[in-house]
C-alpha cells in the first residue's frame, strides 16, 4: 500500500493528540491568504485574527500568500506541520474550484486539508449598464435569447466567483452571452459604467454604490435568499429557482490535525460569528456569518465542487 507524505504526518499527530490539543497553542498562529494584501479576503481575515487570537490567548498573524490561482497559499497550508499552528483563509478556489479548473496542482484538496469552520458568504450583484432596456431578471433573459451572442459580461478574470456566476446564469437560463475577462473588479467595472460591457455579476459592495448613483442598474443578488443589506433587490433564483453563485470563505488546517485541535479552532471561530456585535458588522459589510461544524464544512466543500464541476466542464473552461 502506498503510504503518502501526508499519512506519515499525520500518524504521530494522531498519537499525540492529547498531549498536543493540551497544549495548544504554544506559539502565534498563521492565517494564510491566498491572495494579496489590501483586498476583501485579507480584509475579512484580518477581522476574524485579532478576536481569535485574543480567545486563544495567541496572535493569529495573517500571512498573504498569493499567486497561482490561490494555490500558492493553499499549497503553503497543505504542506505545514499539521498541529493547528498553520490555517488556510480558504476562498473557493483551492479545494472546490482550481481542481476542476486546472489540470494539476501542487496538493490533494481533499486529504491536504481538515476543514475547520464555515465564515461568511457574500453576494455578488447582477448589474446591467441603464442602457438595456431589462427592468429585471427575466426581462435580460428575453433580451439576451432575443440576440444570441450580443450581450457581453465582464469579470474580474478567467476562473473568477464573477466569471464562474455569469457560467452559471449562462447554463440555467440557457442564453448565449459573451465572456469578457479583466485583471480584477476594477476595470471590470469601469467598462461596464461606460457601456464597454452588458452587465457583470461582482463584488456586490463595488457594484451597488454605481447602482444607488445611478451609473448602473441592479437587477438582482446571487445568493440563494435576498440580502440583508439590499432587501429591495430579489434573488436571482426567484427567476432562476436553485441559482446560487455567492462565494463562501472558510477556515482549514493541514490534513492530520488532531481532532481535538480541530474542535477547539471551531469552538472559537462559531463563538466569534455568533456574537451579534460582530455579526452586525460583517452584515454592515454585505457578508452572512457561516459558522458551522467540521463535517457541514466537509459536505459543503464536496456539494459545491461537484455543482461547479458541472458548469466548469459545460463551458470548457481550462486554465494550465
Amino acid at each position: 500500500m502506498k503510504t503518502t507524505r501526508r499519512a506519515l504526518l499525520a500518524a504521530p499527530a494522531v498519537l499525540a493528540s492529547p498531549a498536543r490539543a493540551q497544549s495548544f497553542p504554544n506559539r502565534p498562529l498563521r492565517l494564510v491568504v491566498p491572495f494579496a494584501a489590501g483586498g476583501s479576503a485579507d480584509a475579512s481575515a484580518r477581522m476574524l485574527a485579532e478576536p481569535m487570537g485574543a480567545a486563544l490567548g495567541q496572535p493569529v498573524v495573517v500571512d498573504n500568500r498569493p499567486g497561482g490561482g490561490a494555490t500558492i497559499g493553499a499549497q503553503a497550508v497543505a504542506r505545514a506541520t499539521p498541529d493547528g499552528h498553520t490555517l488556510l483563509y480558504g476562498t473557493p478556489g483551492p479545494q472546490i474550484i482550481n481542481p476542476h479548473l486546472m489540470r494539476s496542482l501542487p496538493y490533494d484538496p481533499v486529504a491536504d486539508f481538515a476543514p475547520v469552520s464555515g465564515f461568511k458568504r457574500a453576494p455578488n450583484l447582477l448589474a446591467i449598464h441603464p442602457s438595456l432596456p431589462a427592468q429585471d431578471v427575466a426581462g435580460l433573459i428575453a433580451l439576451a435569447k432575443a440576440q444570441p451572442g450580443r450581450l457581453t459580461f465582464a469579470s474580474s478574470g478567467i476562473g473568477s466567483s464573477s466569471h464562474l456566476a455569469g457560467e452559471l446564469l449562462k447554463f440555467m437560463a440557457q442564453i448565449d452571452i459573451t465572456h469578457v475577462p479583466y485583471r480584477g473588479t476594477g476595470p471590470a467595472t469601469t467598462d461596464l459604467i461606460a457601456g464597454t460591457v452588458s452587465m457583470a455579476l461582482d463584488t456586490m459592495s463595488i457594484l451597488l454604490p454605481a447602482a444607488r448613483a445611478g451609473s448602473l442598474r441592479a437587477l438582482a443578488v446571487t445568493t440563494p435568499q435576498r440580502s440583508e443589506q439590499a432587501p429591495d433587490l430579489p434573488a436571482i433564483a426567484e427567476t432562476l429557482p436553485g441559482f446560487d453563485a455567492a462565494p463562501f470563505n472558510y477556515i482549514a488546517a493541514p490534513g492530520g490535525t488532531p481532532a481535538p485541535v480541530i474542535a477547539r479552532l471551531n469552538s472559537v471561530i462559531v463563538t466569534i460569528l455568533n456574537d451579534p456585535a460582530y455579526r452586525a458588522r460583517m452584515v454592515a459589510l454585505g457578508e452572512e456569518p457561516t459558522p458551522s461544524t467540521p463535517e457541514e464544512l466537509a459536505a459543503t466543500i464536496a456539494a459545491e465542487s461537484a455543482r461547479w464541476k458541472q458548469v466548469i466542464n459545460s463551458a470548457g473552461i481550462h486554465l494550465e
